[in-house]
């Protein structure tokens, strides 16, 4: 059983139609089709249900999704560990990082390692996408948000973390709209609710809000530098982290509403696999330990 093939065979369950996984495997659906037949073929069973519209596994097939997740976490990790033993003083450090963390630290992070001769892959997504990068040996290191006082989320005992300083997630709007929030109903720009901070959002922002307020939604993204240009444009309010938007704060393009709409304090991580890591693993999580990454809380 190839790699490929597993992951394939998620994709179409992960995505639900072989149009929208071909998509996420960066194929056309006609020759994504051709994939999954040769699969079958290969295999000699039929895997995916074409009575139904839109095509759909097997429920024997689905059944065994926990095993198939299992080995393509642990065929990426045998690849990532067998590239840096054939040539463990050149190999590529793969960094995942959350989307704003990407923005504001890593040419810090690229810096630090390149002046080894390293070279650096850098991976955007999600605070959960992170995880699983780094859990399934696609990433050596994630960097991402946490919550004070909250748990590292997916096997917390596997991973071992280290502080690398805070950032805050604050309401801001350019200075024309500011007269507009005042009647209490705020024209907001919000995450969709399925990654991290629109979850911390809804969690701890939402409840602390005064029963004055409204939102009144205008538009909605997970990307924060496209939220940034949104709020720029004078689409609405949005809390975004400040590290993103000093230089707009100190400039004044960007303002805090008077209205003393919650803020929220976030912990900044940098994480890894507890057990089985390489000394060269172990000297890089080390360089960036000390102080390279540090961020003062803001």
């Amino acid at each position: 059983m190839r790699l490929d093939w597993i992951e394939d065979i998620l994709a179409v369950l992960d995505n639900g139609s072989l149009a929208r996984a071909a998509e996420k495997r960066f194929l056309t659906q006609s020759a994504f089709t051709r994939r999954v037949r040769m699969i079958e073929d290969s295999i000699g069973a039929t895997l995916f249900d074409r009575s139904r519209k839109p095509v759909a596994l097997m429920p024997g097939v689905k059944a065994l999704e926990p095993e198939m997740r299992r080995l393509s976490m642990q065929l990426r990790r045998l690849k990532h560990d067998l590239k840096q033993t054939t040539d463990p003083l050149s190999s590529v450090v793969s960094i995942a990082c959350q989307h704003a963390l990407t923005t504001t630290l890593s040419s810090k992070i690229v810096g630090a390692l390149t002046a080894g001769d390293r070279t650096v892959r850098m991976r955007s997504g999600n605070r959960d996408e992170c995880l699983i990068q780094l859990f399934s040996g696609e990433a050596d290191i994630a960097i991402t948000y946490q919550i004070p006082g909250e748990r590292t989320p997916i096997l917390a005992q596997a991973f071992e973390a280290h502080d690398l300083g805070a950032d805050r997630l604050i309401p801001v709007c350019i200075p024309d709209l500011e007269d507009s929030t005042h009647n209490g109903e705020i024209p907001a720009i919000g995450y969709p609710s399925d990654v991290f901070l629109g979850q911390v959002f809804d969690r701890t922002i939402v409840p602390r809000l005064s029963n004055k307020v409204v939102l009144s939604p205008r538009a909605e993204t997970a990307l924060t530098l496209a939220m940034i240009q949104l709020v720029l444009d004078g689409i609405g309010v949005a809390w975004l982290p400040q590290s993103l938007i000093l230089d707009h704060l100190a400039q004044k393009r960007l303002i805090k509403p008077s209205l003393n709409l919650p803020e929220q304090e976030l912990e900044i991580k940098m994480i890894r696999l507890a057990e089985g890591q390489s000394p060269q693993n172990d000297a890089i999580w080390s360089l960036l330990s000390n102080d390279v990454l540090k961020r003062k809380t803001l």
